[in-house]
């Protein structure tokens, strides 16, 4: 089968950019997400786009979704890349777009995705040699569902916490949790899970679905998945994606996963193929060892840093991806 990859990325630096953003930021209302952070740019992009190429050699192809901006070293005549614009897929009512939200949720409107794709943050990257079974096998997705009990999160570092509880509302209005784990209890109960196992032995008592664990990996999706969804809730995922910043009760795309533990359409996969952490002053030496060291195959550097440690820290962490890439890859001119 063929396995498509699927990247979002913007300029944060754009000029153009930022005026219509900063334009619809005065329209919009409620309590949307317009922090810098959420923009800024860290100039690694090249690095994920390495990491494919030597250790995901096998991908079909790589769809890298952009505002219309692209980088200025990025290879356009590369035959696997395709460069897609947000009036390419998304529908023209939901745009301009600032939101995260409406850009990951209509996904499948991509012409000429794969059924079989791979959704990329661009802050996730390859550290080692993958196959394609760490994303699909047997057809399904590979995914790790664990139930665990929201929030977890810490809601002054992330206003926007509710997104899953959210997520989770939404499926337990329309799906049923027990039958559906005693329809594939294989899976849900899978020793892949390590000890978290327990996890769900303790939860399959609650009546609903009381949230998931969230390994922070690229994420395994069927195309089928998001039309089975859109069909079932048009009017709920088209309000999300109405909003042009991303809104403090909006979904997020991680209902797709959900949907996915709901119709047994996974397979388990272990929590360890990846790790996340938040760029801080505090972080960044643990960061270095990480990537020196190789501690995952899959690693997420979200971007927690305090506006006068960002530059530092992002030359640091570009240091370090440049030790572990040095060479260009074909997606680079």
């Amino acid at each position: 089968m063929d396995i498509d990859f699927v990247i979002t990325w913007v300029d944060g630096e754009d000029s153009e950019w930022i005026r219509e953003k900063e334009k619809y930021a005065l329209e919009e209302t409620g309590n949307t997400d317009n922090r810098e952070k959420r923009f800024r740019s860290w100039d690694n992009l090249q690095y994920l786009f390495r990491g494919i190429e030597k250790n995901a050699p096998w991908v079909h192809k790589v769809y890298l979704i952009t505002y219309g901006h692209y980088p200025k070293w990025l290879n356009l005549d590369n035959p696997k890349l395709v460069l897609i614009r947000h009036e390419d897929y998304i529908p023209s009512d939901w745009l301009p777009t600032f939101s995260s939200r409406t850009i990951d949720m209509n996904l499948h409107r991509i012409e000429g995705l794969s059924e079989h794709f791979v959704y990329f943050n661009d802050d996730y990257f390859i550290i080692n040699r993958i196959t394609p079974e760490l994303f699909f096998k047997k057809g399904l997705p590979c995914d790790t569902a664990i139930m665990e009990v929201w929030p977890r999160m810490n809601t002054r570092e992330d206003p926007f916490w509710l997104a899953p509880l959210i997520d989770i509302s939404f499926l337990n209005r329309y799906g049923r949790k027990r039958a559906s784990i005693l329809k594939n209890w294989i899976k849900w109960f899978s020793p892949r899970y390590g000890r978290k196992i327990f996890n769900n032995i303790v939860l399959f008592f609650f009546v609903r679905f009381t949230g998931f664990y969230s390994c922070h990996c690229p994420y395994s999706y069927l195309k089928s998945t998001y039309e089975d969804l859109w069909s079932i809730a048009p009017e709920e995922l088209s309000k999300v994606c109405s909003h042009k910043f991303r809104q403090s009760d909006d979904m997020n795309h991680w209902i797709f996963s959900y949907w996915q533990f709901y119709r047994g359409k996974f397979f388990p996969r272990s929590p360890k193929v990846s790790i996340k952490y938040e760029i801080s002053a505090a972080t960044i030496d643990e960061i270095s060892a990480a990537l020196k060291e190789k501690r995952r195959p899959l690693m997420c550097f979200n971007d927690n840093a305090e506006e006068d440690d960002f530059y530092e820290l992002r030359e640091r962490l570009n240091n370090d991806l440049n030790r572990l890439y040095p060479e260009k890859s074909s997606f680079e001119i």
